[in-house]
């Protein structure tokens, strides 16, 4: 381990708390778009439903680098003010993801066996009481599995922020290359490690959230 190991990691922790709150502001922002997106594709209206899917296609089948430097470069010349690049990083994270998001939600909603549907309807349920407390319920269980996997991209989109100096993991470890160029294994091996460190925490939050709703549903979850 090299002398200057102790300058490296201190460095490149300054740009943690930006990293986790970019994650978490991009986390927030994506469940709430998804849920908005994936229930309104599978709404009864045709145009709420063409409105969210021209929103799913034009996030998802963009770069979402590109979709960055819209937001922090191309809209202030367009509005005549410039965001925060904390919050132009959160506002693409949870657009872009909640995009992949809403199709995770439209999938497991309409994965819900037909019977469920017409049991609620038995029971002269109005159409958002069967949505809200028969059919989402059990979906949302299906969801946690995808979601988790979109956290954990979605946290390693943030080293995106780097493009537009948010000051993040990624950018303080860039920062760091030129001085310290010897040591660049120690420099992204660190970087390397808060990444799957905070992924893990994503996961085995995660986790719990998909145990609790299996209980919740009476049923068991295998797995680590």
């Amino acid at each position: 381990m090299p002398d200057s190991f102790g300058t490296i990691l201190s460095s490149i922790l300054q740009g943690l708390t930006t990293t986790v709150s970019a994650a978490a502001g991009g986390i927030a922002l994506t469940v709430v778009l998804a849920f908005a997106a994936g229930l309104a594709l599978v709404s009864r209206s045709r145009v709420v439903r063409a409105v969210s899917r021209v929103y799913v296609e034009v996030f998802r089948g963009t770069s979402e680098v590109v979709q960055l430097f819209w937001l922090y470069f191309v809209l202030p010349a367009l509005v005549g003010f410039k965001l925060v690049p904390l919050f132009a990083g959160i506002l693409v994270l949870g657009l872009n993801h909640g995009a992949y998001g809403a199709e995770i939600v439209r999938g497991a909603v309409n994965s819900i066996p037909r019977a469920q549907y017409e049991g609620a309807i038995a029971l002269n349920l109005s159409p958002s009481q069967r949505m809200w407390r028969v059919l989402l319920p059990q979906a949302v269980v299906e969801m946690l599995p995808p979601f988790t996997n979109l956290f954990i991209q979605l946290l390693k989109s943030t080293a995106l922020l780097s493009f537009i100096s948010a000051g993040d993991i990624a950018e303080h470890g860039e920062l760091l290359r030129p001085v310290f160029g010897q040591d660049i294994v120690w420099i992204y091996g660190t970087e390397l490690v808060l990444y799957l460190v905070l992924a893990l925490l994503i996961k085995y939050g995660m986790r719990v959230l998909e145990r609790a709703g299996a209980r919740r549903l009476g049923r068991r979850t295998a797995g680590v």
